[in-house]
């Protein structure tokens, strides 16, 4: 849905399960579907129409220099960004525009640029993007992009 309105790669904070808690509409839920999941999500909307439908590589990387209120250790972009004060931390473009060209930049220091592609970055996406999703199936798959 964030996709189709604009905000091209939506980052995911934080998940979790939600139970229903109420025998009744769990009776009527579980004679439709045994294994249906309910799950809370936060995400970090960018709405930057130059973002790639994928984590490119290009061999960037961002320092963060402890600047954000409240956040002077480390910045946590979405589940699979924490980024620490002061340690080169690689990205991928999108990741790299995200802070570059919002609010964000006066915060980090950017290393690279977009000169040189070095191609898509393993595990880019996932088809269940909860990590409490993943640990109640017990995927392998993936969901970091850089």
């Amino acid at each position: 849905m964030a996709k189709r309105h604009g905000f091209l790669d939506p980052r995911l904070v934080e998940d979790s399960v939600i139970t229903v808690e109420n025998p009744v509409l769990e009776e009527k839920i579980a004679t439709y579907c045994t294994s249906l999941k309910f799950f809370s999500a936060t995400y970090r909307l960018f709405k930057i129409s130059s973002l790639e439908s994928h984590c490119e590589d290009y061999g960037q990387a961002v320092i963060y220099k402890g600047t954000i209120p409240r956040c002077e250790g480390e910045f946590t972009l979405d589940n699979h960004h924490v980024i620490q004060r002061g340690k080169v931390f690689p990205v991928c473009g999108n990741t790299w525009k995200m802070l570059f060209d919002t609010r964000f930049e006066k915060h980090f220091d950017f290393v690279g640029n977009f000169d040189i592609h070095y191609g898509i970055y393993d595990g880019c996406g996932t088809l269940i993007p909860f990590d409490s999703a993943r640990s109640i199936t017990n995927s392998s798959e993936g969901g970091s992009c850089c």
